[in-house]
């Protein structure tokens, strides 16, 4: 694992797209000696890139099915009579999630991983792949009025006003004066501008920045915000907001 040393959040650039953003959430974690049948049923289950493996307390190691196939199939060896400690790619890289991606695209070219361990603190919290980065949506800059509500046991609470200030199909950063703490569930409610489709998506909160800073406003009114993930957006959802950030994004890179 990185350096146990306390990483304090920062309060990210709006301009910037950081590792959160694009990583799949969560991780799994398995011990060496397990069989690569019960690893490669488990990959299926979870429909994750890689398994991380624990071999020891400072031993790690990742196994992907392309591990599978070249080290175990490919070598006429019967899975079931393999551990994954001795198929497993040793080393291991980590990133912190609130990195930005350039970061991590640095990090991958410099080692040749394609995979990337996401942490928050030291502990692992998502998976970031090359295949991720070479489809990382923009996120389009922008100020949406809209609602968001915690979603508990008894399904979603009391509404509280937020703004949408980034935007993509993958997830948006809100400022809301709510306390919202990293692993909620929320329900956010917004219309589209312009074309006036009004959405209501599912989503987690992927970190606790204290603040966003907007161009132009002083630091003294910078409102609290967070960055979430949309889950289980449908795919008409998914289309209406991809046409809608393509159609309204900035035409040169720069702003991103």
């Amino acid at each position: 694992m990185p350096n146990a040393d306390e990483h304090h959040p920062k309060a990210p650039n709006p301009q910037l797209t950081v590792v959160a953003h694009m990583m799949t959430p969560g991780v799994v974690q398995i011990p060496g000696d397990v069989s690569v049948t019960e690893a490669a049923a488990l990959l299926e289950r979870e429909q994750m890139p890689c398994l991380l493996v624990k071999d020891t307390d400072t031993c790690f190691g990742l196994m992907t099915p392309t591990d599978i196939v070249k080290k175990v199939l490919a070598q006429g060896l019967e899975p079931a009579d393999v551990e994954v400690r001795t198929i497993m790619t040793r080393s291991v890289h980590f990133i912190e999630y609130d990195s930005v991606v350039e970061d991590a695209s640095t990090l991958m070219m410099s080692t040749g991983a394609p995979i990337l361990i996401v942490t928050k603190q030291n502990q692992p919290v998502g998976v970031l792949t090359a295949r991720d980065l070479v489809l990382a949506p923009k996120r389009c800059r922008t100020r949406v009025v809209a609602t968001i509500r915690v979603i508990g046991e008894d399904g979603p609470g009391a509404p509280h006003q937020a703004s949408i200030v980034q935007l993509s199909h993958v997830g948006a950063m809100l400022e809301s004066p709510a306390l919202l703490l990293a692993g909620t569930k929320v329900l956010v409610d917004f219309t589209l501008p312009d074309v006036n489709i009004a959405l209501s998506v599912r989503g987690t909160i992927l970190n606790d920045y204290e603040q966003i800073q907007q161009p132009g406003r002083p630091p003294s009114v910078a409102a609290p915000g967070v960055d979430i993930q949309f889950t289980n957006l449908s795919s008409s959802d998914e289309s209406r907001i991809k046409a809608w950030v393509l159609q309204n994004s900035p035409k040169s890179s720069d702003q991103f």
